[in-house]
């Protein structure tokens, strides 16, 4: 099992979602970046269950770092992140050790690793585990801040219910970050959050799309080929458990456009070079170009429902009828937004500390 992203600035998860702690380890900051543990608290808070819409495990999702920061600066030396389980009950997992949740990893898990998995709660494959990475991810976010870099994420759509598109982005990236359900428009939000009601009340739930800018970057980020902005960006992205679909820009739209709608035409403003549209998401030939940088995300809804479901016991293969129990999400998309930041914020990081080396994220 492959743990670890990135190439210059690296992270690495471990932990599971019963063990005793979850973790992770950012590699590659350059010494002298100062740490702000109030920022890193509120962003596991945006990510931590809230009300009927989310689980009802509840964790306090308190952060120790370990390693890499002295006097509260980073020391260019790994950065170790750890949070605690503290509420969990295994028990609800014993007695269907070998029925394959569907939509859950356990029977490709257990392929992999021969009966060896933790699969209480999913073990190393859970959701629980994205905790770490919005951790590391608040120190990622936070630099690329001291850069002029900023990133916000909105939800796009969830149980059907549509928000608005981004049109000034940048103070919405800004007002986003104090939302606790991060919507541009709302009404929406209350839509969204019966919708999500409505389907707990049933067993049920519901996914979701998330849209992502970025604005700040410079141009020229990102390779032409197998690193390509997008290729990075989806990789990590496509580590998040329950993204079944990436897009950047207009994405699968752009199939029905014809090349005079599709294309971004250029512009001279002064000295800076901008395009009128923005259809290729401020990507091109795998390279930033300087515009806002938007990708959506889909989330598929929370596959742990109430309901009975057809399945297999892969150990004694046999058909049978599964009935989930413990608790779960009814929808993930709202507390995935962040997690989606964090993830984006890394990969950006990355990228920038290749093209310019990691002393440039320093700051100003």
């Amino acid at each position: 099992m492959k743990n670890t992203f990135g190439n210059s600035i690296s992270l690495t998860i471990f932990g599971e979602s019963h063990g005793e702690e979850i973790g992770a380890i950012l590699d590659g900051l350059a010494p002298g970046i100062k740490l702000d543990r109030e920022f890193i608290a509120s962003q596991m808070d945006k990510r931590r269950a809230k009300g009927h819409i989310s689980t009802g495990r509840t964790e306090d999702d308190e952060v120790i770092i370990s390693s890499g920061v002295f006097n509260e600066l980073t020391t260019g030396t790994p950065i170790c992140f750890t949070i605690k389980n503290n509420n969990i009950k295994s028990r609800d997992y014993s007695d269907t050790r070998s029925l394959a949740r569907p939509g859950h990893a356990d029977y490709t898990a257990n392929c992999k690793y021969h009966g060896y998995e933790d699969y209480r709660g999913g073990g190393h494959f859970s959701g629980r585990i994205t905790a770490a990475i919005v951790a590391a991810g608040a120190v990622a976010i936070d630099v690329l801040k001291s850069k002029g870099i900023y990133i916000g994420t909105h939800i796009k759509r969830c149980a059907g219910v549509a928000d608005r598109d981004f049109c000034d982005i940048s103070r919405e990236i800004a007002s986003l970050e104090k939302m606790e359900f991060a919507v541009l428009d709302e009404a929406a939000a209350e839509k969204m959050k019966a919708a999500i009601l409505e389907a707990a009340n049933e067993g049920d739930s519901v996914g979701g799309i998330l849209e992502t800018a970025i604005v700040g970057l410079p141009s020229g980020v990102g390779e032409p080929w197998f690193d390509s902005f997008e290729s990075v960006v989806s990789h990590i992205l496509f580590s998040i458990p329950a993204v079944k679909g990436v897009q950047f820009g207009k994405g699968f739209d752009m199939a029905d456009m014809r090349g005079s709608e599709a294309n971004d035409a250029f512009y001279c403003d002064g000295d800076k070079i901008n395009t009128k549209t923005n259809s290729n998401g401020g990507i091109n030939g795998g390279i930033t170009n300087g515009m806002p940088v938007v990708l959506s995300c889909a989330v598929k809804p929370t596959p742990s429902i109430y309901k009975t479901q057809d399945t297999v016991d892969f150990i004694k293969k046999e058909n049978k009828q599964l009935e989930i129990k413990g608790r779960h999400d009814p929808a993930i998309v709202h507390r995935a937004r962040v997690v989606v930041d964090s993830a984006v914020a890394l990969a950006v990081c990355d990228m920038l500390a290749l093209r310019y080396g990691t002393d440039w994220l320093k700051g100003n």
